[in-house]
């Protein structure tokens, strides 16, 4: 009788132990959903969200630990040519650093030949386009340049980035895809809700809403390989196809294949994620941060007082295309006080990479 009596009553130790472990647990719980919600909507950082756009399954994941390999389109023109070798040269700086996710390197070099650089920089040689199909449009051998490494090349990795020649990594790289989620960057001026009409002759209405065409290019985008497989010849279709149209080719301009880009994935039922630090574009973003890429398109141009001059030559100024013929002198000067954290950043970053590329002065020609 007295074990039975006390196998049905809890000795009151056992129950304020009970109590003690209960309100701790649900005090553990409420912490994580608060500090979830906050992390979701930026609070208590004062930052924003970096991640626009993310299934709200993937963002309770973290982020991929696959490695990606980096894969860089180019021609043999001296102009991409030095702009390849600052990017290899802060690809390797960055590789094996806390929190790179980076495989190995590839410049798919789209001339049919190889060049001096081979020795220097991991390259696999495709065909361009047969002569004339580009209607002097280059770019449009990136797709095509695509679809042959990945028919011919051997490549380790399951993900593939896509990069190009004027990117510099200025922080470690993870991977940001995830699963068949890849990750992409939201450009400002990709707007397919604004040419409705011209995005619905490549991507039908019975395929679905033209929200379903992510604001993005195919650079820079970490996606799977088997995905990239299966995209690129769509690709490749769509970009002839939009050159062909005179008003979509006058409405999309150069970023002509960016869009075809965008619309042959959204065909596939390929959704990006949108990840705004993935990359910056001086002079408009004015801080590096914790962003992973420098994007330097745009001329840099400023009067001495560090006010910008965008669209007049500027007293001081770095744009990529004053060197169309060979490479940029070693030690540039740096920016005047004022000018944004970024251009300077990426002035030095320069510097830096020419002042150790064993050669740099040679002249950049096959």
């Amino acid at each position: 009788m007295i074990g039975r009596k006390n196998m049905g009553r809890a000795s009151p130790l056992l129950l304020v132990l009970l109590a003690l472990g209960f309100f701790f647990a649900m005090y553990n719980l409420l912490t994580l959903v608060i500090q979830y919600k906050d992390s979701s909507s930026g609070a208590g950082s004062g930052n924003p969200d970096p991640v626009i756009r993310m299934p709200t399954n993937l963002r309770k994941l973290g982020k991929s630990n696959l490695k990606f390999h980096v894969a860089l389109t180019a021609t043999d023109a001296p102009y991409s040519q030095w702009q390849c070798r600052i990017m290899y040269y802060w690809y390797k700086k960055m590789k094996n650093m806390p929190g790179s996710d980076m495989g190995k390197f590839t410049r798919v070099l789209h001339s049919g030949k190889g060049d001096h650089l081979m020795d220097e920089i991991p390259t696999f040689v495709v065909d361009p386009l047969p002569e004339g199909l580009d209607r002097g449009y280059i770019v449009l051998n990136r797709p095509w340049a695509f679809v042959q490494w990945l028919e011919k090349a051997t490549i380790e990795e399951e993900y593939i980035l896509m990069a190009e020649p004027d990117h510099i990594f200025a922080n470690p790289l993870p991977n940001l895809a995830h699963g068949d989620n890849p990750a992409g960057f939201p450009f400002f001026y990709i707007k397919p809700t604004e040419h409705e009409k011209i995005v619905q002759k490549f991507y039908p209405e019975e395929k679905g809403p033209v929200t379903d065409v992510d604001p993005i290019g195919n650079s820079p985008v970490i996606i799977k390989k088997s995905l990239l497989e299966e995209i690129s010849p769509t690709w490749v279709n769509v970009s002839l196809r939009m050159k062909d149209d005179p008003e979509t080719d006058k409405a999309f301009g150069w970023v002509l294949e960016m869009y075809a880009y965008a619309v042959a994935s959204a065909l596939h039922g390929v959704r990006h994620i949108l990840h705004e630090d993935f990359m910056l574009q001086p002079p408009w973003d004015l801080e590096v941060g914790k962003r992973f890429i420098i994007h330097y398109t745009y001329g840099c141009d400023y009067n001495m007082k560090g006010e910008l001059t965008y669209g007049k030559i500027g007293e001081w100024r770095f744009d990529k295309r004053s060197y169309l013929s060979g490479p940029p002198p070693k030690n540039l000067s740096l920016p005047p006080p004022g000018v944004p954290e970024s251009v300077v950043r990426l002035v030095t970053m320069v510097n830096e990479a020419t002042a150790n590329i064993p050669g740099w002065d040679s002249l950049n020609s096959g």
